[in-house]
């Protein structure tokens, strides 16, 4: 239970922190094609990484929901 609210707490944190989303950060600067494919693939690694710093003391279930939920607030989706 500790498990799930952390995640909860966490995911919220870093929903704050990413202000603004891979995507709405893509529309700002009008990309297209090649360009957007490139740029949102590093911002979606970028998240990736930022994620997994903020669920070290995770673990399973509530590790993989934090991580599903962090990300796609961050890319946008």
């Amino acid at each position: 239970m500790k498990q799930i609210i952390l995640a909860v707490v966490i995911a919220a944190f870093a929903g704050q922190a990413q202000a603004a989303s891979c995507k709405s950060q893509a529309a700002d600067k009008k990309l297209a094609g090649a360009a957007l494919t490139s740029f949102m693939k590093k911002c979606e690694s970028d998240a990736t990484a930022a994620c997994e710093k903020s669920s070290v003391k995770l673990a399973g279930a509530a590790k993989t929901s934090h991580m599903k939920k962090c990300v796609a607030d961050a890319v946008g989706n």
